[in-house]
């Protein structure tokens, strides 16, 4: 896919999971765009959808491959998308990184900055934090 094409199809999934808009993504994703690519500030779509709270899409992402471990880099959206989702307390968006293999324990920053749990803790989001708990979240 040449460099032109990728871009659009990026903008448009970034778009797409801005505006909560799951058949935006699903048609993105279609279309080729790549469910880990992250955008020129290195956000990654994940990232975006866990840290809005989309867990539908951040689902569809999943099941096209992305990875629920990669940490984002843009500016603002650094961490890993479980960290996201749990420090705003998005229960069912942590659920669906949780079922799709992402790590309760991993601390974002490259092992240096937190963990999910206390991210949710810090919330607070007792209703997150038990959900991590559950998962082996120490």
């Amino acid at each position: 896919m040449n460099q032109r094409r990728h871009k659009k199809l990026s903008r448009r999934l970034f778009t797409a999971i801005l505006m909560g808009d799951a058949s935006g993504v699903r048609a993105a994703l279609r279309s080729g765009a790549d469910p880990a690519g992250a955008d020129a500030d290195g956000t990654t779509p994940l990232y975006t959808a866990s840290v809005n709270g989309e867990a539908e899409i951040a689902l569809l992402l999943l099941t096209a491959g992305a990875r629920p471990d990669t940490e984002s880099a843009g500016p603002g959206a650094e961490g890993t998308p479980l960290c996201a989702a749990a420090c705003w307390g998005h229960t069912e968006t942590v659920r669906a990184l949780l079922a799709h293999g992402a790590d309760p324990n991993l601390r974002e920053d490259h092992g240096t900055g937190r963990t999910p749990l206390e991210w949710a803790l810090i919330g607070p989001h007792t209703e997150t934090a038990d959900r991590l708990t559950a998962a082996g979240a120490v």
